[in-house]
């Protein structure tokens, strides 16, 4: 639907530590703090009208993004500066506004993605982080960087994605192309680099579980192939926790001109690939 003559699409680029949030989305019923409810509650303030966002993805409870991805149309005139500065004022510590832009109706934070970036960080020591605790994954058993890029390769590509979802998710196509699976070693860190054209629910962190128990040496690195053609959530591992999960890029046409985020977090080096 074309938009009126005196409104504008704003697009934000937006930070969070997912940690004391119940997921991106506003809840209808018993609100929760969500990213989303905080999100629009600061824009409302900034506009003096309320302001409904969308996101590119709906990100779950306890993962943290450095890279979301947000629009909403407004009538109000703002400079850049006023979105992110005025907005951060009245965001709490653990969300950011980290740039802004205008696009013309053409643009849906959603609908335009043409893909996602995850990355999921596993803390592979024999004692926990005490720092970082709630945003690394830890595995205490060690594991084989090499037999989980093994594995990964059996579920590159375009598949029916169904052992990897969640029971509750709601996607009527299980089918996802995924562009690559990455793993690498950041001292004590594994870092696993996922990028799919989208994501059904749980479905890295499932990825994450599969490659977990084959690089401790519970499976073969066979068993991700085994457990992708089974097509049957029963089939595979336990879903690894939120902890370590980051939203981490969102790709669109160059049209549309948007600032480029450095995939972080900032607590490991980036990949060498």
């Amino acid at each position: 639907m074309e938009l009126p003559k005196e409104y504008r699409r704003i697009v934000l680029g937006i930070e969070y530590h997912g940690t004391r949030y119940h997921g991106w989305q506003r809840q209808k019923r018993d609100p929760v703090p969500t990213v989303q409810w905080a999100l629009e509650k600061a824009l409302s303030k900034i506009a003096a009208t309320e302001i409904k966002t969308v996101c590119a993805g709906r990100t779950d409870a306890g993962v943290h993004a450095t890279a979301q991805v947000i629009h909403f149309d407004t009538a109000v005139q703002h400079e850049d500066k006023a979105w992110i500065y005025g907005v951060n004022t009245h965001l709490p510590d653990d969300i950011s506004v980290r740039w802004v832009a205008e696009t013309d109706d053409s643009f849906h934070a959603r609908f335009s993605a043409t893909a996602r970036r995850y990355r999921y960080l596993i803390f592979n020591h024999s004692s926990k982080h005490a720092l970082f605790h709630d945003t690394v994954s830890w595995c205490y058993r060690p594991l084989d960087l090499e037999r989980m890029q093994q594995a990964a390769q059996y579920i590159e590509g375009e598949h029916d994605f169904s052992s990897f979802r969640a029971a509750a998710c709601q996607a009527k196509n299980p089918v996802r192309n995924l562009e690559f699976v990455r793993l690498y070693r950041s001292g004590a860190l594994i870092v696993l680099d996922v990028q799919a054209n989208a994501f059904l629910q749980h479905m890295v962190r499932n990825i994450a579980g599969v490659l977990i128990d084959i690089g401790s040496g519970k499976h073969q690195p066979e068993w991700a192939r085994e457990v992708l053609e089974a097509r049957d959530r029963r089939d595979g591992a336990v879903t690894a926790s939120a902890k370590g999960l980051y939203l981490v890029g969102v790709e669109y046409p160059q049209k549309f001109q948007l600032p480029v985020t450095p995939p972080g977090p900032f607590l490991v080096a980036d990949s060498p690939n």
